[in-house]
């Protein structure tokens, strides 16, 4: 095993560890803490692919993930930040409109992550961890053993034999793991496969800012992984898609 190979499955077993860890204790204020270290290193990747400033952009970010720990449905907060945005645009004419494309990612998904959390538990954020992880990894395994169809000029090593193993292989398991819980079957096969194609849109929506800022990945923070955004893109989209269809299926 060479040293990149090395460095990726160590960051990996650390990042699993500490995930694990949030997950297992299962309080609150860590697992906002946690989003909150996350959504640090994911706007400061954002503003360098968007072109925005950090500085403004961290201030509004993290006013916002403040509101988020008391707000009883924190997804809301991004229309109420959109309207503060648009005001102080149209008051002093100072704003940076950059501010906007982070607002709308990586801000929107997180948001939607830990709306996910309260209102339907750490299970559920599990869930969504088990239909983006799959999704990457049969996307990769039967990409390699079958992939012949470009899927985007985007990202010109998916196949579209890829995505449709991951999309399959995250849709069963995925179903499986939640019908555990007398969720029915049908519905979560239905739910998992779309979360699941939602998560490989994230994936090339990453990919797509990362060839218009020119860079390999979003930043080098994760040895052998590249940034944070480079590890969540998928779970960005995915979150918004879960969290819809979970509310319509009660």
């Amino acid at each position: 095993m060479n040293s990149e190979h090395a460095a990726r499955w160590k960051s990996a077993a650390i990042m699993l560890a500490v995930i694990a860890l949030v997950g297992i204790l299962d309080i609150k204020f860590l697992t906002w803490l946690f989003f909150a270290l996350v959504l640090y290193f994911a706007i400061d990747e954002s503003c360098k692919l968007w072109g925005a400033k950090f500085e403004e952009a961290i201030v509004v970010a993290a006013a916002t993930w403040l509101v988020a720990l008391f707000f009883p449905t924190p997804y809301m907060l991004i229309f109420i930040l959109l309207i503060v945005l648009a005001s102080k645009l149209a008051y002093d004419k100072k704003l940076d409109k950059k501010l906007f494309l982070v607002a709308l990612y990586p801000l929107v998904g997180i948001l939607f992550i830990w709306s996910l959390y309260l209102d339907w538990g750490m299970k559920a954020l599990l869930w969504l961890l088990i239909i983006v992880a799959f999704s990457d990894v049969g996307a990769y395994y039967v990409g390699k053993k079958f992939g012949k169809t470009p899927f985007s000029p985007t990202s010109p090593k998916k196949t579209l034999e890829g995505v449709f193993g991951g999309v399959a292989l995250a849709s069963i398991i995925g179903a499986i793991f939640i019908s555990s819980s007398n969720f029915n079957f049908f519905i979560a096969l239905l739910i998992a496969m779309l979360s699941s194609i939602s998560s490989v849109f994230g994936d090339l929506f990453e990919s797509y800012l990362k060839r218009e800022a020119g860079v390999k990945d979003s930043g080098n923070l994760i040895p052998g992984h590249g940034g944070v955004l480079d590890r969540i893109d998928g779970y960005l989209f995915a979150s918004v898609t879960l969290y819809i269809l979970l509310e319509l299926s009660k």
